[in-house]
């Protein structure tokens, strides 16, 4: 009995659908059905090696001021694209509600990813928090939640990676045509032990965010420049993939809950 209520609830919580401007359709219009169950299902990841070419980007301006700011100034090693669509449950979601998501940073902390060394579930962030600023790399809190939409606003970030350590990044979030984007970069390098691994704002992520008819869509890229004699020696795309699978699955987490 608890199985078929279940099935009923996950039905009619597919079935809601809200007018929130554009559709699937409009941002991928020419997307085959396979894909698109896909990522109405599930999350579609894909990690090239050497390649700067994007190929799941949504059309128009936004596809277009994505592409220009993963390709400026950096030479990709590699490329993590990752698309999915959000259901909704029972209200639609606006940007105000994606946008206080993506400031609850200290949520970051303790979500786990696959180490197949270990063979287990670990943190990969052992602790997560704002800092002041570049130079003042003080903890602080998240602020309470806000009622007023920004049209752009930067935070700074401090991860505490599994593998590289405390880890420092800039964050900017800001409105773009129907959703909003929030670009992720690294104002120091990142370290394995004495080692610079990538170096300063040689890694840069894009999240844009948008509410569509079927849900609210969740397109991601990162792309990570290297040296020759660090790529041979760490599988960079899967070290990347890992960190934007689980950023990926803080924001998706966060906006399912506003």
């Amino acid at each position: 009995m608890r199985i078929k209520v279940t099935a009923l609830l996950l039905f009619f919580a597919g079935s809601i659908v809200f007018a929130q401007g554009r559709s699937l359709e409009d941002l991928f219009p020419h997307m085959n059905q396979e894909r698109r169950e896909q990522i109405l299902t599930g999350v579609l990841t894909e990690a090239r090696e050497k390649d700067s070419n994007l190929y799941m980007q949504p059309a128009g301006e936004i596809g277009i001021k994505v592409s220009g700011l993963m390709t400026a100034d950096l030479r990709p090693s590699c490329l993590v694209e990752s698309l999915t669509v959000i259901p909704y449950l029972d209200k639609p979601v606006e940007l105000l509600d994606i946008y206080n998501a993506m400031g609850k940073v200290r949520d970051l902390k303790g979500r786990l990813y696959h180490s197949f060394t270990r063979d287990e579930n670990v943190p990969l962030f052992e602790d997560s928090t704002r800092v002041e600023s570049p130079k003042r790399t003080r903890a602080i809190p998240d602020p309470a939640a806000t009622y007023t939409l920004p049209r752009s606003d930067r935070i700074y970030v401090c991860l505490k990676d599994i593998n590289f350590g405390n880890s420092y990044y800039q964050a900017d979030i800001s409105v773009e045509e129907y959703g909003l984007l929030y670009g992720l970069s690294n104002f120091k390098s990142l370290s394995y032990g004495i080692i610079p691994v990538i170096k300063e704002k040689k890694f840069n992520a894009q999240f844009y965010v948008e509410p569509l008819t079927e849900g609210v869509l969740v397109y991601s890229v990162a792309v990570a420049e290297v040296s020759d004699f660090i790529a041979g020696r760490i599988n960079i795309p899967s070290a990347i993939r890992k960190r934007i699978e689980v950023i990926l699955g803080w924001l998706i987490d966060n906006i399912a809950g506003s």
